[in-house]
């Protein structure tokens, strides 16, 4: 079983935009490359899962999204980190909806976790809504809350992340520093 980081897209990853459909807004937190690079290096593997409303309320085309993550792969790729497109994972969904994978229901985590063989336990979900550490908690991952975006600030769940950090850079450096303890 491999570890893995599940990771939020919009301000999480990259600055929040509202309803970012343009490939040309994309653009990544400061920190966030070095990030992903530490992570990997570190034997993560990086999963990408965003909710991704604007899809079914009409405010941006499925072209248009996969326009944003092939965007932001090649600037990943450029800069050393592979994030393959079956490692994206997106809901569509408005929350009304129901469905079972829009965050904090965990329909996506689980398909990563069935394809690439993921230890829960010795895996993280960062994001900065409380539906993202909500969604971790369900699927049994630590959660880390990162500032940067909504910094939790939606409130829509009670869910307490088992570290809250400034960034996705700040993150990351936990991450591995408490693997370094763990492995002594």
């Amino acid at each position: 079983m491999s570890k893995a980081v599940f990771i939020d897209r919009d301000g999480t990853l990259n600055e929040e935009v509202n309803y970012l459909n343009d490939p040309a807004k994309f653009a990544l937190i400061k920190g966030s490359l070095e990030a992903l690079k530490m992570l990997t290096k570190d034997g993560f593997r990086i999963i990408l899962v965003t909710n991704q409303a604007g899809l079914s309320k009409g405010k941006i085309t499925l072209e248009q999204l996969e326009a944003i993550h092939s965007r932001m792969q090649r600037i990943l790729l450029r800069n050393g980190i592979a994030l393959a497109t079956e490692e994206i994972f997106f809901c569509p969904h408005k929350s009304e909806d129901n469905c079972e994978c829009r965050k904090p229901n965990v329909k996506n985590f689980k398909d990563a976790q069935k394809r690439f063989g993921i230890d829960a336990e010795k895996s993280y979900v960062i994001g900065d809504k409380t539906s993202d550490i909500e969604a971790g908690k369900r699927g049994g991952f630590k959660t880390i809350l990162v500032k940067t975006g909504y910094g939790g600030s939606d409130a829509k769940f009670a869910a307490i992340p088992s570290h809250v950090a400034k960034d996705l850079l700040d993150a990351a450096k936990f991450i591995i520093a408490r693997g370094a303890k763990t492995n002594d």
